[in-house]
């Protein structure tokens, strides 16, 4: 950790600040340590289509393509580090620890698009929250966060663009869950898990 701070300088990100375009270079891997990003994609139609979120403690960067493919954005005022590509590649082979780390956060990226992948393929916007939203409470557990409190610190807007639904769906399907009382919606961005079963059920998770 000391060697990886040598080499990484910390940004902060004001809301909305761009922190990389689809195509420009991959010249850093960038570690989230404070707030959320998410990752844009502008379709040939200029549609907007938001493929993932990076929470703190999420990497980005650590995929061998040479461009990155995504806008970067900061969601809320965000904080971030960044570590030169060949300094990272030096320190990975230097620590097989750290390699051993970030080929588990690589693993995590990829599960995460299939997921975003089976999302846009269900049919049922109730389906596609429910299983949103036990993801992201499972994110929250990693942090030590009950798996009942998902916290987001994305708007209505940025996850109707990321299930392929509109805000106006997305703000029905919430009302939709919390009168079924799977869940209760005590703040905005906060959602208490109500019964955390049901929600799988609904999710088509196992329970």
């Amino acid at each position: 950790m000391a060697a990886l701070d040598d080499v990484t300088q910390p940004l902060r990100l004001a809301p909305g600040a761009t922190l990389a375009r689809a195509g420009d270079t991959r010249q850093y891997v960038y570690t989230l340590t404070e707030g959320a990003l998410r990752l844009v994609r502008t379709l040939p139609d200029g549609r907007r289509q938001i493929t993932g979120f990076v929470l703190p403690g999420d990497y980005v960067g650590l995929t061998e393509s040479l461009r990155h493919r995504h806008d970067i954005e900061a969601i809320g005022e965000s904080r971030a580090c960044r570590t030169p590509l060949a300094d990272m590649r030096r320190l990975r082979e230097r620590y097989p620890q750290l390699e051993r780390k970030l080929m588990q956060r690589t693993s995590m990226e990829l599960a995460a698009a299939q997921d975003a992948g089976l999302l846009l393929a269900r049919l049922q916007p109730s389906e596609r929250l429910a299983h949103f939203l036990l993801r992201l409470g499972a994110r929250g557990a990693l942090s030590g966060r009950p798996t009942e409190v998902v916290m987001l610190p994305m708007g209505r807007g940025d996850i109707a663009d990321h299930l392929g639904l509109t805000m106006e769906t997305v703000s029905r399907t919430f009302t939709k869950l919390r009168q079924q009382s799977l869940i209760a919606l005590p703040q905005l961005h906060k959602v208490q898990i109500l019964d955390l079963p049901g929600l799988q059920r609904l999710a088509g998770d196992i329970a």
